[in-house]
């Protein structure tokens, strides 16, 4: 895998990430918390994806074999970095609006 792969790798999947992260949080406030919890199932599978790619990069790093760093691996970095944040945020809200709920 080279370079822009894996940095396309880290991108897509923490964006998708992040995105079903929000949705997860507009279903639970909705009153669906199963449905929310699926749905941070589905980010936390899309977040493996994008650690496949950034592992990919620091196995070649740790081997020797230098990587480039630049902005488009910064962007992507920020990205994951940001996808879970709002991953481990939409896990708290879905459980305080199942508090909520009385379960």
């Amino acid at each position: 895998m080279n370079l822009e792969q894996a940095v396309m790798q880290i991108i897509v999947g923490a964006g998708n990430a992040r995105s079903l992260a929000m949705e997860a949080i507009d279903i639970a406030q909705s009153g669906d918390i199963q449905k929310a919890k699926v749905k941070l199932e589905e980010a936390n599978e899309k977040l493996n994806e994008a650690h496949n790619g950034q592992t990919a990069l620091l196995t070649k790093e740790a081997s020797g074999e230098g990587v480039e760093i630049t902005l488009l691996l910064i962007h992507g970095q920020d990205h994951l970095m940001n996808a879970i944040t709002v991953r481990d945020l939409a896990d708290k809200f879905v459980g305080l609006y199942d508090k909520m709920r009385g379960n």
